[in-house]
């Protein structure tokens, strides 16, 4: 059976009325606008793949960092692949990497388990018995060439549901498939590779691990470079368990303008921003010779913190707030094991006032909450997950940064060769970004910021940016 799905009408995300027209966009780092794309994807029925070989049956329990409520939800991201003229059609990627899926489940075979809950508290545990995880096998009606002329392959994916099948109850979380794959073959050959992995079960760096073990498996190996590891139950909760430092994500009754004004607004704007050597360069040289020497992700996130709050034009006085994910793994003594593919994320979170929010005080503000999250920190985050009953992180009220271009999911080869463009989906996100790696067509190494506006705040937005590179600092402060 076949389920035929098109794009019609599709109505262009970002109306050309939005910016200023005497704006030359080329001059900074705003990528082009996509332009409306109309195609037509047939998927055949979806399929459970189940483990190649037989795996265990058994209860494994979620950590309390798994467990939390904000977790339980899919994460999709999209990956894009160009025609590999030396395979010359021999190979169908959808043959491919539905045979090693199923060879990578032996492995991961707690994926292709449910998600139960258990006890007078509802924590979840993973029963594992091979039921297997969602794949699709698809094909479009259009090539590869047609994404990049349509400036469409970055995020927000407004075709995602064509790319991304969301099959019947899939979306749920509980006595559901834990993992969802599409894969659809383009017109010229090449395909698109799409999916979506329960949170609860894996964060950003989880789910690459898992990515790069199937994309091994599809190249011919034996088993993942990387052997996954379960051994949950080290991020669990202390006995008794206590709060031993400040965790501003998880504050209640916060009062944020900048959701307001973001949520207030009938239309909101995606551009997408491209930083590389030189444009990292230059805004390194707005501060201070004693605040040049951080890290790419510092220098990102306080500038983009600080113009994006800038652009809304926020009363002085009204209190901002910045969290960010941070990769907690290296901070326990010892480390988590290497392999380790669940949840180990924290989400500190910055205050500050729009008024006080120069660059300099920015970028003193990460550095500073980016120092807090240490071993402590962590075990003192699930511990009050659990004593507050898994409250949910405040994300709503915050600028959200993810940083995962380090993982470069472009760098997920089936076989084909490198993505093209590879990372997270950032349909419905409305006030969050994540730091994507990418290679323009100049060959130049950068990262890709998607940025979420109101449509005069994001006029704003790219002329404080512009003003860089003209050499006008005189708004930076």
């Amino acid at each position: 059976m076949c389920i035929k799905r098109s794009i019609k009408n599709v109505v262009h995300p970002y109306p050309s009325s939005t910016f200023v027209c005497k704006l030359n966009i080329s001059s900074v780092m705003a990528l082009p606008i996509p332009s409306p794309l109309v195609f037509t994807v047939t998927t055949q029925k979806p399929e459970l793949v189940t483990p190649a070989k037989p795996t265990p049956h058994e209860i494994k329990e979620l950590s309390d960092m798994d467990d939390q409520k904000v977790l339980r939800c899919h994460l999709p991201a999209i990956m894009f692949y160009r025609n590999s003229p030396s395979l010359g059609g021999k190979r169908d990627p959808v043959k491919v990497i539905r045979e090693a899926l199923a060879q990578t489940l032996v492995f991961y075979y707690p994926l292709a388990g449910r998600l139960k809950e258990e006890g007078p508290d509802g924590k979840l545990i993973v029963e594992c018995a091979g039921q297997g995880v969602w794949f699709v096998e698809a094909d479009a009606d259009i090539r590869f060439q047609d994404f990049v002329e349509a400036e469409a392959l970055f995020p927000p994916y407004r075709f995602l549901n064509q790319i991304l099948y969301d099959v019947p109850g899939s979306s749920e979380i509980l006595s559901a498939p834990l993992l969802l794959i599409q894969v659809t073959r383009l017109r010229c050959g090449g395909f698109i590779f799409a999916f979506r992995c329960n949170h609860t079960m894996a964060d950003g760096t989880g789910v690459f691990q898992f990515l790069m073990a199937l994309a091994e498996m599809a190249r011919g190996a034996n088993a993942p470079f990387v052997q996954p590891v379960w051994q949950r139950e080290l991020l669990n909760s202390r006995n008794p368990p206590r709060v031993t430092c400040t965790h501003h994500e998880y504050d209640d009754n916060v009062v944020n303008a900048e959701s307001n004004i973001i949520c207030a607004e009938d239309k909101v704007v995606f551009r997408n921003f491209f930083f590389g050597f030189k444009e990292l360069h230059a805004l390194r040289m707005l501060f201070p010779p004693h605040q040049r020497m951080c890290s790419t992700f510092d220098l990102l996130t306080a500038c983009i913190w600080k113009y994006r709050i800038a652009s809304l034009q926020l009363n002085p006085s009204e209190e901002v707030r910045l969290s960010f994910s941070s990769n907690a793994r290296v901070y326990f003594k010892p480390p988590l094991p290497i392999g380790y593919y669940g949840n180990a994320v924290a989400c500190p979170t910055a205050l500050s006032t729009a008024g006080e929010l120069s660059l300099e005080h920015a970028l003193e503000l990460v550095r500073k909450t980016k120092s807090l999250v240490t071993e402590e920190y962590m075990r003192s985050t699930i511990d009050l997950v659990v004593i507050k009953g898994r409250p949910f992180i405040k994300y709503e009220q915050a600028y959200f940064v993810s940083d995962v271009h380090k993982m470069k999911f472009s760098d997920v080869d089936f076989g084909w060769g490198n993505a093209v463009f590879g990372g997270p989906s950032l349909v419905g996100e409305m006030k969050g970004s994540y730091f994507v790696y990418f290679k323009n067509e100049m060959g130049e190494d950068g990262i890709v910021v998607p940025i979420c506006l109101p449509p005069v705040a994001m006029e704003r937005f790219i002329l404080e940016v512009e003003s860089i590179f003209k050499g006008d600092d005189s708004n930076n402060n």
